[in-house]
């Protein structure tokens, strides 16, 4: 029994509505209000940049070593705002917010024919 619940595909949303341009916005898909966010991670003896990726949900470097100094502890960081230069270095993470704390954000998606939602702008 362990063994099929272990292998079973879990149903969860990816998001792929809320792109990485965007800060935040609610999912179309299962309604949940999503948060982008940027995590980049460094090496903690020498400060290099170093490829990021997610490991069961964790942000972890790519590599098990600095390639320039040989440490292989790391520094995660979160960006409050991903630049061109970053981009190659960063991963993306996207965040569930509860509906405690979101507040003040209203959202529309207008339908068209197509079946590809569109965000109309955001009035406050």
């Amino acid at each position: 029994m362990f063994f099929m619940e272990f292998f079973r595909q879990h149903n969860k949303c990816q998001h792929n509505h809320i792109t990485p341009d965007m800060e935040c916005g609610y999912c179309p898909d299962c309604g949940e209000f999503v948060q982008n966010e940027w995590y980049i991670v460094r090496c903690s003896c020498c400060g290099v940049k170093r490829k990021a990726m997610l490991r069961n949900g964790e942000v972890v470097a790519q590599e098990g070593f600095c390639h320039n100094c040989g440490g292989k502890e790391v520094i995660v960081e979160k960006l409050p705002a991903i630049n061109f230069i970053d981009i190659q270095f960063a991963v993306l993470v996207k965040r569930v917010l509860k509906s405690e704390v979101v507040t003040n954000f209203t959202q529309c998606w207008e339908e068209k024919t197509l079946n590809i939602p569109k965000l109309l702008p955001l009035f406050r």
